[in-house]
C-alpha cells in the first residue's frame, strides 16, 4: 500500500530506529502516532514531524489498548504498525555475582517479545475491520528482530531469546492474519548507530564498523526506515524476516 494518507503506529518512536521510521512515514504522507514510555523524547520527535505523541508501555495491555484507541480517535484505525520499542541490556547467565536474576530475563522478554505481540494483536484487530485496498490488503505490520536472534553473543541470552521469538512469531502471524489481508514482516538489523552506540567512544564505534564486511560502516536508522517503507509498499512481501546487516555475522563475543 501507499503510506500517503494512512494512519500509522510506531512504537519506540522517541529515538533511534523508531524516530527515523516515523519521520520517513510522515514524509511519505502517513498520519503518525508515536508510542513510547519516554514522553519527553517522543514529544520532541512528534513536534518535528507533526505526529501524535502517546505515552505507552507496550508490555501493559491496558496502556497499549488506551494508546491505540487514542490514535484511532485522532487518525482513524491504523493500517500500518511498526514495532521498534525494545531494550538490549547485556548480562551473563552466570556472572561474578552468581546467576542472572530471573526478573532481568523476564523484563527483556516482556518488552521485546510480549510488547511486540501485544501491539500486533491490537493493531491487527483494528486492521481486520477496515475496508480492503488493492489485492484485498487491509494492513501491514513490521516488527524489529535482530541478527542476535541468529548469532547471539555472550551476555545476550535474554536479548537473543527475545528477538528469536520475534523471528519465530513472524511467519505464523502472517499465515493467520492473511485471512484479513494483513501482512506481517520483520527486519533483523545488524549494528546500527542508535543512541546506545552513539554513547560509545569513537574508537569503539570504528572497531564495530570494521567488523561489517561491506560497507564497513555502522547502519543508519534512515536505512532501516527505508526498508520499512519498501515493505509497506511491496504487497507481495509477507511472512519474511529480512536481515539488514552488511553481511555481518556476529562472533561469540
Amino acid at each position: 500500500m501507499k503510506a500517503e494518507g494512512q494512519a500509522a503506529l510506531v512504537t519506540g518512536g522517541g529515538s533511534g530506529l523508531g524516530a527515523a521510521t516515523a519521520a520517513a512515514l510522515a514524509n511519505a504522507g502517513a498520519k503518525i502516532a508515536l508510542l513510547d514510555v519516554n514522553a519527553e523524547a517522543m514529544r520532541t520527535v512528534a513536534a518535528k514531524i507533526g505526529a501524535l505523541a502517546l505515552k505507552c508501555d507496550v508490555t501493559n495491555s491496558d496502556s497499549a489498548a488506551k494508546a491505540v484507541a487514542e490514535a484511532r480517535e485522532k487518525h482513524g484505525a491504523a493500517r500500518i504498525l511498526v514495532n521498534c520499542a525494545g531494550i538490549a541490556p547485556a548480562k551473563r547467565i552466570v556472572g561474578r555475582e552468581g546467576p542472572m536474576e530471573l526478573s532481568d530475563f523476564a523484563r527483556v522478554i516482556n518488552v521485546n517479545l510480549i510488547g511486540t505481540f501485544n501491539m500486533m494483536r491490537l493493531a491487527a484487530a483494528d486492521m481486520s475491520a477496515l475496508p480492503p485496498l488493492e489485492d484485498n490488503e487491509r494492513g501491514v505490520i513490521v516488527s524489529t528482530a535482530s541478527v542476535a536472534a541468529y548469532e547471539g553473543q555472550v551476555g545476550q541470552a535474554a536479548y537473543a531469546a527475545s528477538k528469536g521469538g520475534v523471528v519465530s512469531l513472524t511467519l505464523p502471524a502472517a499465515r493467520e492474519l492473511a485471512q484479513f489481508g494483513v501482512r506481517v514482516n520483520a527486519i533483523a538489523p545488524g549494528i546500527f548507530l542508535t543512541p546506545m552506540l552513539q554513547g560509545l567512544p569513537e574508537e569503539v564505534q570504528n572497531s564495530l564498523a570494521a567488523s561489517v564486511p561491506c560497507p564497513k560502516v555502522l547502519g543508519k536508522p534512515e536505512q532501516y526506515a527505508s526498508l520499512v517503507l519498501h515493505i509497506v509498499e511491496n504487497r507481495y512481501l509477507n511472512g519474511e524476516v529480512i536481515r539488514l546487516d552488511g553481511a555481518l555475522r556476529m562472533q561469540p563475543k
